[in-house]
């Protein structure tokens, strides 16, 4: 039998094209939609993981409660020796040091007198050292708009939209005032090596990039880092696996009162980024909830409409004998067929623009210049096993639905009604 519909829905373009093309459409729509919400979400928490919380991070008690100011007179001691004990506990988990600070940057003119300054935040990370992957997590050499990477000490990078805002070009030396550790005054020339659009407004208003060696001479903080943070090597954030790693290692120091003792937090522990991992997963699943219901309305509309289309077509062969029940039943398996093939369509549609998007992405950095929160001026989408499979849901259970209400017309055709119909 499904071999004879399969024909029937073939060969009878008016009852297949159109419901066939419907479905698609929602379908690739209900697949492109989860890929975007997936690939937005997922691009904000991991740029605030690469930037600032790390899947995990270590600080000292006391810094942690005053985390927000940088106060790196209350940093770690000997993280040499942290790290390296951090490395062979933790093998899955890719360690490293930074230093985060504020400063006041001078520009001197020709004769070295002050020709402008400003105010700057920024991190002190391993540029220099062979292997190390923090340009690829500050994804530096996408986001360098002028010069290059620094390639000795001595060398810092800047924001571009910064350095248009003083005139500044590579090559230029800038002076970077400070604090020292011990709360003393620093004060250190740079010479700037290139400059970067990192594509959200929190980060482009003002940020410098110094190689941690140079961070540590500029605020006298030898062998001390303001922050470790611990990356998962599989690139993503596992709150599972956070969770287990930060229950062990502040196990080791509960006894302990010192303030400067190190403690461990996930990133859902971090800069209020728990509530929103909470909102997304809220927010995605009802928008997907919603436009999976929005879909079904529409192609259960479409499967109802195909099937009163079909009225006549009913009393023609009910009139030849056929069964209403066999009838009926035809038009479930049809509407599970038309609803497969417009599922399977759309979802390739759906998968194909997706991994575009995951590739390419939307630029909307016109309408995120003034953004304060963390997040990428290019949204691209991102692949999920629930994009697979996640069409199928309105593409064959409304198709069903649809028929199965337009059907119940069947039942209420008499035979003497049937007669006089077909006589006109």
């Amino acid at each position: 039998m499904i071999r004879f519909l399969l024909k029937g829905i073939i060969n009878d373009k008016s009852r297949s094209i159109l419901p066939v093309i419907v479905v698609s459409i929602g379908v690739a729509l209900t697949v492109l939609m989860t890929c975007w919400l997936n690939g937005i979400m997922g691009d904000v928490i991991e740029m605030n993981a690469a930037f600032s919380t790390g899947h995990i991070k270590i600080m000292t008690r006391a810094y942690a409660k005053d985390a927000a100011q940088n106060p790196n007179d209350l940093a770690l001691l000997n993280t040499g020796e942290l790290v390296k004990q951090l490395r062979t506990d933790y093998p899955g988990t890719e360690w490293v040091e930074r230093i985060k600070y504020t400063v006041l940057i001078d520009f001197p003119d020709k004769n070295g007198e002050t020709r402008a300054q400003g105010p700057a935040f920024g991190w002190g990370i391993d540029l220099l050292s062979k292997g190390s992957k923090e340009k690829e997590r500050f994804n530096i050499e996408k986001a360098l708009v002028r010069g290059r990477i620094p390639a000795e000490q001595g060398e810092a990078l800047i924001s571009d939209d910064f350095a248009q805002k003083f005139n500044i070009r590579p090559g230029d030396e800038f002076t970077v005032f400070g604090t020292t550790m011990d709360g003393g005054m620093a004060f250190r020339n740079f010479t700037v090596a290139g400059t970067l659009r990192f594509g959200s407004g929190a980060l482009d208003r003002g940020a410098v990039i110094m190689d941690i060696r140079d961070a540590r001479l500029t605020f006298d903080m030898n062998d001390a880092s303001g922050e470790v943070l611990g990356y998962f090597k599989s690139g993503y954030y596992n709150e599972e696996e956070a969770s287990r790693i930060v229950n062990t290692f502040n196990a080791a120091y509960a006894g302990s009162e010192d303030e400067f003792a190190p403690v461990m937090f996930r990133l859902s522990d971090q800069e209020g980024m728990g509530e929103y991992i909470t909102l997304i997963d809220n927010t995605s699943g009802i928008m997907v909830l919603i436009f999976v219901l929005a879909m079904s309305v529409v192609l259960w509309n479409a499967g109802l409409l195909g099937g009163l289309r079909r009225y006549n077509e009913f009393g023609v062969r009910l009139a030849l004998g056929e069964e209403k029940k066999h009838i009926y039943t035809t038009l479930l398996y049809e509407g599970i067929i038309i609803g497969l093939l417009g599922s399977i369509a759309g979802t390739v549609t759906g998968l194909s623009i997706s991994w575009y998007l995951q590739e390419h992405g939307l630029d909307f950095g016109s309408i995120m210049k003034n953004a304060s929160l963390m997040m990428p001026s290019v949204f691209k989408a991102r692949l999920s096993l629930t994009a697979y499979y996640i069409g199928f849901i309105p593409g064959v259970f409304s198709m069903v639905l649809g028929n199965a209400l337009s059907g119940i017309g069947i039942y209420k055709r008499k035979t003497a009604q049937l007669f006089k119909e077909l006589e006109v």
